[in-house]
């Protein structure tokens, strides 16, 4: 945010920062985000390999019928799976929002910086050797995956006498990601779970039920409502460490809660979804051009925005070659990978 980084001093630096907020717009794109959504569940549910029409859906949700097949298929496969879709995007997007602000890294995104990868590594190792484990125990190594891959990457990062800067944090995400990734195909056809671990690669919701969610609903959403406990430090921080130490902010103990959300927010996401990447880098940018630079407004806005993306890549992905589905992950890059090139193209200078 070196936009802000010039001769003001620092609590001139954050009241300019605050005076960016357009809590206005804000309040508008959640409330209408939320809508929006709303619509976009009622669409993915119609829409399909089998289209059902409004009246089913709305007879499904008021007088389910077990023995109605189109009830089956709403209650047991489409809903969980939209649900699971808007809280993967929800999730990856104030992972990659609380990234961005704590590093000041605009290049930042768990895909990028080998949390995705370290999740799917612990998941390859899950399916070898613990086959069937309960859903619980597959989240926690996910977490686990997760933090191993943001250590490594941030090891291999500092190791530089120039410290850590964005583009060398990029670059050894790219390797431990590509490391973490050799390594989980490896295990992967050693143990001939290969067919299993596909669908991770590829990135999807369609395996998400309703005993997954009960699991991870109330987890990311107490997670949401620690980032936004944290939001107001997250901006501070933004402007640089020395700025928010010099006004009295403890910045270990905020950089330890923000991982702590990040590294949880990435696993639960990874453990449904896979290794989707891209999600968590373009919804915040996003979300700063349309509401300023305030967390307290960035995080809500990119968990809403972030939701509504996943659930239209996910009905694309039903859609565009149904019966047969487009992995999202490979849609979400169709626009991550340019919009990535172009913030590198840009020396870092989008944030």
């Amino acid at each position: 945010m070196s936009k802000f980084n010039s001769d003001l001093t620092d609590k001139e630096q954050v009241k300019a920062v605050k005076n960016t907020a357009k809590p206005v717009r804000g309040t508008i794109i959640i409330s209408g985000g939320l809508v929006f959504l709303l619509c976009a569940f009622a669409v993915s549910i119609s829409l399909g390999a089998a289209d059902i029409n409004l009246s089913t859906i709305w007879s499904a949700l008021f007088s389910f019928d077990e023995s109605v097949t189109q009830h089956q298929i709403i209650w047991e496969l489409r809903f969980p799976r939209i649900i699971g879709a808007a809280i993967v995007g929800a999730a990856f997007s104030v992972a990659g929002a609380l990234m961005q602000g704590m590093t000041r890294n605009p290049l930042a995104d768990s895909g990028l910086l080998g949390l995705n990868a370290g999740a799917v590594m612990m998941l390859a190792i899950s399916l070898s050797f613990f086959p069937g484990l309960p859903y619980v125990y597959v989240v926690l190594l996910s977490f686990f995956g997760a933090a191993l891959g943001a250590g490594i990457v941030y090891g291999v990062g500092s190791m530089s006498r120039n410290g850590l800067t964005p583009l060398r944090l990029v670059l050894a995400g790219a390797a431990v990601t590509a490391l973490l990734t050799a390594l989980s195909e490896g295990i992967a056809l050693y143990f001939n779970v290969g067919q299993d671990m596909a669908f991770w690669y590829a990135g999807g919701v369609s395996g998400t039920r309703w005993s997954h969610l009960s699991v991870i609903t109330p987890i990311v959403i107490i997670m949401l409502f620690a980032a936004m406990r944290i939001s107001k430090s997250i901006t501070i921080l933004s402007l640089g460490e020395e700025v928010a130490v010099s006004l009295g902010e403890r910045t270990v103990r905020t950089k330890f809660i923000s991982a702590g959300i990040i590294v949880v927010l990435a696993g639960l996401a990874v453990s449904v979804v896979g290794a989707v990447s891209f999600v968590g880098l373009i919804v915040p940018h996003l979300t700063r051009k349309l509401v300023g630079y305030d967390y307290r407004w960035i995080i809500p806005v990119s968990a809403v925005v972030g939701a509504i993306l996943v659930v239209l890549a996910d009905l694309l992905a039903r859609t565009l070659n149904a019966p047969f589905e487009i992995p999202i992950g490979a849609l979400i890059s169709l626009i991550g990978v340019p919009f990535f090139l172009y913030l590198a193209r840009k020396g870092g200078k989008a944030i």
